[in-house]
C-alpha cells in the first residue's frame, strides 16, 4: 500500500487501490467527460515533463486562475511532482490585488482557463511588470495553451521521465509546495506557504470521519484554488470518491440530479439559498398540502438525528409520513440519494441543519482557516461524534487550546510553514512555542465540542464597558427569512445598532399577502409596514440577547451584499471595512453624528444665486 506524505502520492495511491473509470469529470459542451484513474496518473506525468522542457525549475512559481475543472488536477499534481510552488488564485479579486501577487510571488508562468478570466487579469499583467508565460486551458487566439504543454511532454516522455522519478524520491514531506494568498476583510492578501505535509497530515485525518466510501460520487462547485475545497478534493481521492464538477453554481441541481450525487461540499450561504427556495416553495400551496407541507418545516427544525433512536414511537411515524409526502421530493431535486454535506468557512443556522437532515441531507459543520491546511475541527457522523450548533471535535492529529481571552489556538503538523516574506508577522500569529493563534473566539460544549463565538477583531465596547460579539447576533439574526445579510455595529456607542439587507424575495411575497404599492425596493424599505415588521422580527430575537446586546435601532438598505462589489469575502463572509465605509452616512445618522444643524442651513445656500444689492451694481 502507498504511503501518502505528498500530495502527487495520491496518484500511485488511485492507480493501486481505485482504478475506476471516472475518478474525475467535467461537462464539455453539455456532455460529461470522464478520465479513469490511470488517464489522471498519465496526464499529470505528461504535464509534469512538458513544464520541465519549457524550463520551469524546481522552487518556481506557477500562478493558476481557472474554474474547477479535471485539467485543474493534472496541472496541480504535475508542479507538485516537478517541485515547482503551486499558487491558485480567485478570479473576483480587484487588479490591485492581482498586482501584488504576480509580484510578490515572482511567478514563472500563469495559467487561465478561459478568456473571460484572462480579460480580468489582463490589466494586471501589463501593470505587474514581470512578464510571466501566459498559458490557457481554452484556446484562446494569440494566446499559448497548456495543451502545448502537454503534448511537450509527450513528445520528451523518454527525456525527462527519469528527471521526474528522482525529484518525486528526493521531495521531502516538509517542502514548501504551494502558496494560498489569503482574502482577508482588509489591506492586500498575505502569502501562505503550505508544505506537503501539511496539505496531507490534514485530509488524511478529515476524510477519516467522513462516511461516503469509493462507491460514491461528489459534485464539487466551491472555488478549487480555495484551501477548502482542494483539501476535501485530495480527501475524496484518497477514499476513491469519484469527482464530478460543476459547470456552474447556476447548473448545481442540474448536475446533482445528472450524477445521482452521494454529496458535496457547501458554504453556508449556498445551503441558505436552497432553504429560502424550499420555504418559497411552500407559499404557492393551498389547502391540505400547504398545511403539511408547512408540518415539515415546523417538523424539520426540530429535527435532531442524532436522538432519532431515543424519540417516541409518534415522532418516528411522522418522521415517516412527512419523509414520503414531501422530504422524498426535496431529494429528488438534488438526485434522489440520502447525502452526505460538509460545510465550512462560517456558521450555518442550526434550524436549517435540522430541517436538512430531516430531508436527509445531513450537514456537517467544520471550522478552519487557510493558514491550518485548513481544517481544525469538524463533526465527525463515523464515529458517531455529532452536536448540530458546533464545528465538531478537533481533529485527530490537531492540537488545541484557548488563550487567556478565550482565543482558539492550535499547533500540529497541520500549522503552515509562515506567510511568505514576512517573518515578522508570521511570528505574531505563531508564538514561540508553536501554537497558532486564529483570531477567533470559542469555548468547548460538553467537553468536546468546539463552538466558535466570534472573531476576536471584530469583538467591540460599547461606549459604558460593555463587550459585543457581533457575529454571533449576526448568525442568530440571520435566521430569519426576512434577512438576507446583516451587520452588528456600535463600537463605542451606547447601544446596539443594525444595518440590514433583507430577504427581498421573502418581503416581496409579505407585501403583496397585505396589498401593499409600492415602486421599487427603494420606497418598499421606506413603507411603516415593512419598518414596523422588522422591529417586531428584531424584538424577537433582543428576547434571546444580553439587554445591552440587544438591537436598539436599525436601517434597512437596499444593495446586495456580494463578492463581485467588494462586500462580502470570496468565502462569503462580511467584510467589516468596506461595509462601514459604504454607509457611513447611515451610521453617522444612527448616532447622531451627521453635519450640524448650522453646517446644513448654511451648505443649502451654496448653490443658491443671491439677488445683486443696490451697492454692488456698478
Amino acid at each position: 500500500m502507498v504511503e501518502i506524505t505528498r500530495t502527487f502520492d495520491l496518484l500511485d495511491h488511485l492507480v493501486e487501490q481505485y482504478p475506476k473509470d471516472d475518478i474525475l469529470a467535467g461537462k464539455v459542451n453539455g456532455e460529461w467527460v470522464k478520465y479513469s484513474s490511470h488517464d489522471y496518473y498519465k496526464f499529470a506525468h505528461y504535464m509534469a515533463y512538458g513544464l520541465c522542457e519549457i524550463g520551469l525549475q524546481r522552487g518556481d512559481r506557477v500562478v493558476t486562475m481557472s474554474a474547477n475543472c479535471p485539467e485543474w488536477n493534472f496541472i496541480d499534481m504535475a508542479l507538485a511532482m516537478c517541485g515547482i510552488i503551486h499558487v491558485p488564485i480567485y478570479p473576483t479579486l480587484n487588479t490591485e490585488s492581482y498586482v501584488h501577487i504576480l509580484r510578490h510571488s515572482e511567478a514563472r508562468a500563469v495559467m487561465i482557463s478561459s478568456k473571460l478570466l484572462l480579460s480580468r487579469l489582463r490589466p494586471a499583467l501589463e501593470e505587474a511588470g514581470t512578464n510571466p508565460a501566459v498559458y490557457t486551458l481554452a484556446e484562446i487566439e494569440g494566446e499559448h495553451r497548456t495543451l502545448e504543454i502537454l503534448k511537450l511532454g509527450i513528445a520528451n516522455r523518454d527525456k525527462w521521465m527519469p528527471e521526474i522519478e528522482q525529484r518525486k524520491r528526493d521531495i521531502q514531506p516538509d517542502e514548501w509546495m504551494s502558496m494560498i494568498y489569503t482574502s482577508g476583510t482588509t489591506g492586500l492578501p498575505k502569502g501562505v506557504m503550505l508544505s506537503h505535509r501539511n496539505l496531507c497530515s490534514n485530509f488524511l485525518a478529515h476524510a477519516q470521519v467522513n462516511p461516503a466510501d469509493s462507491n460514491c460520487r461528489f459534485l464539487s462547485f466551491l472555488p478549487l484554488n480555495h484551501i477548502y475545497e482542494r483539501s476535501m478534493n485530495y480527501h475524496y481521492q484518497y477514499k476513491g470518491i469519484s469527482i464530478y464538477y460543476a459547470e456552474s453554481l447556476g447548473t448545481i441541481q442540474q448536475n446533482m440530479q445528472e450524477i445521482k450525487a452521494d454529496g458535496f461540499c457547501a458554504v453556508p450561504r449556498v445551503l441558505e439559498m436552497v432553504y429560502d427556495k424550499l420555504y418559497a416553495a411552500g407559499k404557492d400551496f393551498t389547502g391540505l398540502r400547504k398545511l403539511i407541507y408547512d408540518w415539515a418545516f415546523s417538523h424539520g427544525k426540530r429535527y435532531d438525528y442524532t436522538l432519532i433512536k431515543k424519540v417516541s414511537i409518534f415522532y418516528q411515524l411522522t418522521q415517516w409520513f412527512l419523509d414520503k409526502a414531501v422530504y422524498t421530493k426535496w431529494r429528488e431535486k438534488f438526485g434522489g440519494k440520502r447525502l452526505v454535506v460538509i460545510t465550512g468557512g462560517s456558521s450555518i443556522q442550526p434550524k436549517m441543519v435540522r430541517l436538512f437532515a430531516a430531508a436527509g441531507i445531513n450537514i456537517y459543520e467544520g471550522y478552519g482557516m487557510s493558514e491550518t491546511s485548513p481544517v481544525i475541527a469538524v463533526n465527525d457522523p463515523v464515529h458517531k461524534l455529532v452536536r448540530i450548533g458546533t464545528v465538531g471535535p478537533v481533529l485527530s492529529g490537531v492540537e488545541m487550546r484557548f488563550g487567556d481571552d478565550g482565543e482558539i489556538l492550535t499547533r500540529g503538523p497541520h500549522v503552515m510553514l509562515g506567510y511568505y516574506k514576512d517573518p515578522a508577522y508570521t511570528a505574531e500569529i505563531i508564538d514561540a512555542d508553536g501554537w497558532l493563534h486564529t483570531g477567533d473566539i470559542g469555548e468547548l460544549v460538553g467537553g468536546r465540542y468546539l463552538k466558535i463565538t466570534d472573531r476576536k477583531k471584530d469583538i467591540f465596547k460599547l461606549s459604558a464597558g460593555k463587550y459585543v460579539a457581533p457575529q454571533l447576533i449576526e448568525n442568530m439574526l440571520r435566521g430569519s427569512e426576512y434577512i438576507d445579510q446583516v451587520m452588528v455595529i456600535g463600537e463605542n456607542e451606547k447601544q446596539v445598532a443594525a444595518i440590514i439587507s433583507p430577504n427581498f424575495n421573502t418581503l416581496h411575497y409579505w407585501a403583496l399577502k397585505y396589498k401593499l404599492h409600492y415602486r421599487d425596493n427603494g420606497v418598499l424599505i421606506g413603507l411603516p409596514q415593512v419598518q414596523e415588521k422588522m422591529k417586531k422580527i428584531l424584538e424577537t430575537y433582543n428576547k434571546e440577547l444580553a439587554p445591552h446586546e440587544q438591537i436598539k435601532q436599525f436601517r434597512l438598505v437596499t444593495d446586495e451584499w456580494t463578492t463581485a462589489n467588494g462586500l462580502l469575502s470570496p468565502t462569503l463572509k462580511l467584510r467589516r471595512a468596506p461595509l462601514m465605509e459604504k454607509y457611513k452616512d447611515i451610521i453617522a445618522d444612527i448616532y447622531g453624528k451627521g453635519k450640524t444643524s448650522t453646517n446644513t442651513f448654511f451648505s443649502a445656500f451654496k448653490s443658491v444665486e443671491l439677488p445683486t444689492m443696490p451697492w454692488q451694481k456698478k
